[in-house]
């Protein structure tokens, strides 16, 4: 088991150097994927430089990410407020490094407003408890993996099926933002299309829509229940459903990403 503490993401914050709305930091190799930072961390440096540019911000309710190139070592997340209104503020950020911007992103800030219009049609799966859970990925998985707990939810793993369901954990989470958490875990599954790969072939996110459906998300030991469903493969690209509960069973987070598979 790789030890994480020393880089855990709460002490990456720490360390990182910030100036308003600009956060340099440098990446550990425990946190890259491939050739690249894991995309859930270098979105959510993003992010952390976002919400430098004001105190009062609305909660994170909407990113729009796209991966550009590789980015890893000395990075750098720069972020422009955009428009600010009286419940909404839109923000574009950009990560860069050594070869260039590597990342851009778009976060939509809203305060919630009343309404008697509610809905939800997001039942979670039935599925094993994460504390009997059995492990995943003990072996093998992305480079970054060791960083988090992984435990299979359903209890009869179907081969085949482009579709991923697990539970997963930060090891170390103190010193994170509920939404800086979430913005770190919703995109740390594989994509959904991986059952349906025969060898292991390379993978690169090339864009991810992640939609915040509590102004506060938060869970229970710090388990989230993840899925990921591609919906479409042909030509080298999937394009794939992606939701998270909490241990409750409250769905936090519905998203969209379209994937290359080499």
């Amino acid at each position: 088991m790789v030890s994480v503490g020393e880089v855990s993401l709460g002490a990456l914050l720490a360390g990182a150097t910030r100036d308003g709305g600009t956060l340099s930091a440098t990446i550990p190799a425990q946190w890259l994927q491939g050739r690249t930072t894991y995309g859930g961390l270098s979105t959510m440096l993003a992010l952390e430089a976002a919400k430098g540019l004001a105190d009062d911000l609305p909660p994170l309710r909407s990113a729009t990410v796209t991966f550009l190139r590789p980015l890893g070592g000395a990075v750098t997340a720069r972020a422009t407020l955009v428009r600010r209104g009286r419940s909404a503020s839109f923000v574009d950020a950009e990560v860069s490094g050594e070869e260039g911007v590597g990342l851009k992103a778009g976060f939509v800030f809203v305060a919630d407003r009343e309404s008697d219009l509610h809905h939800d049609d997001n039942p979670m799966p039935a599925v094993v408890d994460p504390d009997t859970a059995a492990d995943a990925f003990r072996s093998g998985g992305p480079g970054f993996a060791p960083n988090f707990e992984w435990r299979h939810a359903s209890a009869e793993q179907r081969r085949g099926v482009p579709e991923l369901l697990l539970w997963v954990r930060l090891r170390e989470r103190e010193g994170l933002a509920p939404a800086t958490e979430l913005i770190a875990m919703a995109d740390v599954l594989p994509p959904g299309a991986m059952p349906l790969m025969t060898e292991r072939r390379p993978i690169s996110s090339i864009t991810w829509l992640v939609n915040l459906l509590s102004p506060l998300p938060v869970t229970t030991d710090g388990w989230w229940l993840l899925r990921s469903t591609a919906h479409h493969l042909a030509g080298g690209f999937s394009s794939q459903h992606m939701t998270m509960w909490n241990r409750a069973g409250v769905c936090v987070a519905q998203g969209m990403q379209s994937v290359a598979i080499f």
